[in-house]
């Protein structure tokens, strides 16, 4: 939790007790200078009201024994000083108690969301990588939970999407996936900036569940091929990945710029895959009348080969996978068109 986060309240609260606290700081130093006449300085004056105040009983500074009024005006500093005190007292308790189970009452709400997901994604880390990530994973509609160590980083990224799910810790151990929901999850991203950190998110998702798609970010080459084979099924580099991106902007200008616009369309258009379910018939792309608003089919991936603008003979069947220029509504109606 944020210093801000907790600071704010806390002043916002005692902000009453405090001036009243300092009111009667004040009238007990000016009345103690009265009483005690010239010879009492500011610091004995103060000092007097305080130890009245706050009950410590060092001895009076203060000459009182021969002033039934100085005792009156001290019997009502301390009454008044007393119950100021206790007040502000109960306040910053009762925040600190209510902080806490609130805090825990969030996690139990958290954690209770978390449970009811399927079909989600794991995003293991959520710096600068971490937040494009999320960004497209809710542009295009696609459920989501964050890990990450940093208390800071959550925040700036719940600040952001506040009903975001996540969770605080180390991605790479075992508890924190099974409580994002491992076993359930669609898949995986190890995106730290550690690759030592994501080679273990990579082996530790891969064991507790074989079925997940895991993808990984890495720098140094010589971890490439180390966490390819503890299980991820793909490797980006940020560096690689910016030289072609740099040399496409230079001898393929319009083609970036089509994607960029793509991925900036207020319709969340994307370029998506949809998969057939395996048991479904074959039937020929023409009879399946495979024409929407919401999407536009490319190509189709069966096993390793491919087959771009297929014709209206050519026949779909379980296991391939259809890759459509979609809106997120496009996708789900179309994967629920091959699921019926």
């Amino acid at each position: 939790m944020s210093l801000d986060f907790l600071l704010w309240p806390i002043v916002r609260r005692l902000r009453l007790p405090l001036l009243a606290f300092l009111a009667v700081m004040a009238l007990g130093t000016a009345g103690y200078r009265v009483i005690g006449g010239p010879q009492t300085s500011l610091v004995d004056a103060v000092y007097m009201t305080y130890i009245t105040i706050a009950t410590i009983g060092y001895g009076e500074v203060v000459d009182l024994s021969h002033s039934p009024g100085g005792r009156v005006f001290t019997i009502f500093i301390a009454a008044a000083g007393i119950m100021n005190f206790t007040y502000m007292m109960s306040v910053l308790t009762a925040f600190l108690v209510e902080v806490d189970f609130n805090e825990a009452l969030r996690r139990r709400r958290m954690q209770s969301r978390i449970d009811k997901l399927s079909g989600h994604y794991i995003v293991g880390g959520i710096g600068r990588v971490g937040y494009n990530v999320t960004q497209e994973l809710a542009v295009t509609g696609r459920p989501y939970v964050v890990i990450d160590v940093d208390r800071s980083k959550i925040d700036a990224h719940v600040a952001r999407y506040p009903e975001a799910l996540f969770l605080l810790g180390d991605a790479s151990e075992d508890e924190l996936l099974m409580r994002a929901g491992i076993a359930r999850a669609a898949g995986v991203f190890a995106i730290t900036g550690d690759d030592s950190k994501n080679l273990v998110i990579v082996l530790s998702a891969k064991q507790l569940n074989p079925s997940a798609r895991l993808v990984a970010r890495c720098h140094e080459v010589n971890y490439v091929d180390k966490i390819r084979m503890v299980g991820a099924d793909d490797i980006v580099s940020p560096d690689f990945t910016g030289g072609m991106r740099l040399a496409s902007s230079m001898i393929r200008p319009h083609v970036v710029t089509f994607l960029d616009e793509m991925l900036r369309a207020d319709k969340s258009l994307r370029v998506e895959e949809v998969l057939v379910p395996a048991g479904f018939p074959g039937s020929a792309l023409g009879s399946l009348n495979l024409r929407s608003v919401d999407y536009v089919l490319l190509a189709v991936r069966d096993g390793h080969a491919w087959q771009f603008n297929p014709q209206p003979d050519y026949r779909i069947k379980g296991g391939d996978a259809l890759i459509v220029m979609s809106t997120p509504r496009g996708r789900i109606s179309l994967k629920a068109r091959f699921a019926g």
